[in-house]
């Protein structure tokens, strides 16, 4: 048995450095678990907060619930659609989890009760709990653009934002879409799941029509917002690679230039916004997102009736004692932006090492570890070009404080303002490296 030194060692470890992996610490076993856990969603969040409990303590039980027996990313799914990167590469199953002693059970959360601390499924079963970890994700809101429904959304207008079946479709319907063709992509208002995603998916589909003998193709982005995450890098993309702009493959327009769309014809595949209508060969309509909805059903989607407000000190429901939200289903605060944190994995899989890290202290009567947040995002617009952000947050005064030092993005120009010089395309194309490394570490540190 390792002492409380040795503990109290661990956990300050982990506070300084919660995106690192984490080693298993050999210990003996309680006679009766310390804790029952209970996991819901098995994406990145709720796969690594399941396995890394059971390293940090496997004396602590705990309960995965996830409907699905594959996980396919959606960090680089894009990837997909213009050929680039096969889905396999993407998918891990389960298995991983079990070998930790993780219960995984394939089943879907249907009921929560906070008063009995138990979890109900689709399929009857019931689970206590001492502790509630939710990772459901996002749920969309079809009825925000009129004409888009689930049923659509299932056959044959998808919007991939799952990664899976729905990428694949989206993929086939890129591959028949005849030269000079029209590949529009609806964006909803912020938040959404990955901020740059839709701008990268733009770029994706202009480096599939590059190279299919669709150079007279246009990648129409109608935006619902007036800016987006990393703009600059992507415009000097856009701009480099495919053209960008009226004359270019790539166009933008944004929500203060009629942007959003609010109708859908999906006979003629036809995009109506405020003033202007717009017909496309396929059409890309991503949703608004809410929390998922086993967490909006709980209540806990307070934050615009959309987003689970949680505690910055530990990930802690302000609504419901010992339930834990991560993910996408979230909001960390207003922090630089009105958005909050960004609904990214590698934020999903801080903010699940945070919460361990909490549990195992309580548990064991440890205090409570100082978290550090950490993000990192990839975005890769061509198989040689790609550039990412990093952010970094401390928790000070009950708020989640953004930490300069250490954050960054990758940047558009070397040398001065005055006298900006390229930036090598080798480190454009090095970024595109560490990004697949980035994608197999993630995927081994959740669910190997």
């Amino acid at each position: 048995m390792h002492s409380q030194i040795d503990r109290r060692a661990f956990l300050k470890a982990l506070s300084a450095a919660s995106g690192a992996s984490i080693l298993s610490i050999p210990r003996a076993h309680a006679a009766k678990a310390k804790a029952r856990v209970v996991v819901v969603g098995g994406g990145y969040g709720g796969a690594t907060a399941a396995k890394y409990l059971r390293l940090m303590d496997d004396d602590i039980e705990v309960t995965l619930l996830e409907r699905e027996t594959l996980y396919t990313s959606c960090p680089l799914s894009n990837e997909v659609m213009s050929g680039e990167r096969d889905i396999k590469t993407l998918q891990r199953g389960y298995k991983g989890l079990q070998k930790h002693g993780v219960n995984v059970v394939h089943d879907e959360a249907t009921t929560i009760d906070p008063v009995k601390k138990t979890v109900a499924t689709a399929s009857g079963k019931t689970f206590a709990y001492d502790f509630l970890i939710l990772s459901p994700g996002i749920d969309f809101n079809f009825g925000a653009v009129e004409g888009y429904s689930k049923e659509l959304a299932d056959t044959t207008l998808p919007h991939a934002w799952k990664a899976g079946p729905q990428t694949l479709a989206l993929k086939q319907q890129l591959e028949a879409m005849p030269d000079g063709g029209k590949f529009i992509i609806a964006v909803p208002p912020g938040p959404f799941r990955c901020p740059p995603g839709p701008y990268e998916r733009a770029a994706q589909v202009a480096n599939h029509c590059m190279h299919h003998g669709k150079k007279r193709a246009k990648v129409l982005i109608l935006d619902a917002n007036d800016s987006f995450s990393k703009r600059p890098l992507f415009e000097q993309a856009w701009k480099e690679l495919y053209g960008y702009g009226p004359g270019g493959m790539i166009e933008w327009i944004p929500g203060a230039q009629d942007g959003k769309v609010e109708r859908l014809d999906p006979k003629t595949l036809t995009c109506y916004t405020g003033f202007g209508e717009h017909q496309g060969d396929v059409v890309n309509i991503i949703p608004p997102h809410h929390a998922g909805k086993v967490a909006k059903d709980l209540g806990l989607a307070t934050f615009k009736d959309k987003w689970c407000e949680v505690k910055p000190e530990n990930m802690e429901s302000t609504k419901l004692k010992d339930v834990f939200v991560i993910g996408d289903s979230c909001v960390g605060g207003e922090l630089a932006t009105n958005n909050g944190f960004p609904k990214s994995a590698h934020m999903a899989i801080t903010q699940a090492k945070v919460v361990v890290a909490s549990i195992v202290a309580k548990v064991n009567g440890l205090p409570p570890p100082v978290p550090i947040y950490t993000n990192t995002c990839y975005s890769v617009v061509a198989p040689d070009w790609g550039f990412s952000v990093v952010h970094l947050y401390r928790v000070q005064n009950g708020q989640w404080v953004y930490i300069k030092e250490g954050s960054g993005i990758s940047p558009v120009t070397f040398g001065t303002k005055e006298q900006p010089k390229p930036v090598p395309r080798i480190y454009r194309r090095l970024e595109v490296e560490y990004a697949d490394g980035w994608l197999r570490n993630v995927l081994a540190d959740a669910f190997a």
